[in-house]
């Protein structure tokens, strides 16, 4: 016997769909049901998003900073920032410096006396609001513009997962998630049509068993070193 010498296998949403209706005790018949289907796991994939970080919706991005200007807004589908720098003459190999930019709360932020004060920025607020969220630099940058910047706000970020598709796209996620994505949405469906309401115990502990052993591979494995500073030794 031999194997097929492929390991790509994908489901589109209508595929997706299907599994999760019949896993619900149901069938998926018409247009309606493929529209509730992709309304509960469009709203499934926003639970996930609270639920913590996952680790392929991570991306780079790059804020050139103007001098003069301190809020500057980050792309309309960020969750969060997670890692971010101060990188100086960027581009330039012999010069390029990335220094660190600590983050602040609303409260430290607004106690600071003068908040136009000009210099290299050294403190980050990110204020995650409704529409595109956006960060406050202080001090206000002191040299560059946006097409000859001095100084570059470099971050890593987490954005929101892409809608679910029309029913020939394949969903936005590491394939590790698909046993947890039909499951978790079977639950949800399941909560909605009458065939699957016995079923609603059982397909939320298969969801929740499948969406730990995801979560729990999807994660950073790097080595971790705690330093503790100076300030807090003696």
């Amino acid at each position: 016997m031999t194997t097929s010498g492929v390991a790509d296998f994908d489901m589109s949403f209508t595929d997706i769909a299907e599994e999760a209706f019949e896993r619900a005790g149901g069938e998926l018949r018409s247009g309606y049901d493929l529209r509730t289907a992709r309304r509960s796991m469009n709203l499934l994939t926003i639970e996930w998003a609270n639920r913590g970080i996952n680790m392929w919706t991570i991306e780079q991005g790059s804020i050139p900073f103007v001098a003069g200007t301190n809020t500057y807004a980050l792309p309309t589908d960020t969750i969060d920032v997670l890692e971010h720098v101060i990188r100086t003459s960027p581009g330039v190999a012999a010069t390029q410096v990335d220094t660190t930019i600590t983050r602040i709360s609303v409260s430290t932020y607004s106690s600071i006396p003068n908040k136009l004060q000009q210099a290299r920025p050294i403190q980050v607020w990110v204020q995650r609001l409704r529409g595109a969220p956006q960060i406050t630099v202080w001090p206000t940058p002191d040299q560059g513009t946006a097409l000859d910047p001095f100084y570059t706000f470099v971050y890593w970020r987490l954005r929101r997962i892409e809608n679910a598709g029309n029913g020939v796209e394949t969903p936005d996620m590491n394939f590790r998630f698909l046993p947890s994505l039909v499951s978790g949405l079977a639950y949800y469906l399941a909560m909605k049509i009458p065939e699957g309401m016995e079923r609603l115990d059982i397909l939320k502990q298969e969801y929740e068993q499948q969406f730990d052993l995801a979560a729990g591979e999807d994660r950073e494995k790097a080595a971790v070193r705690f330093v503790p500073r100076n300030m807090f030794i003696g």
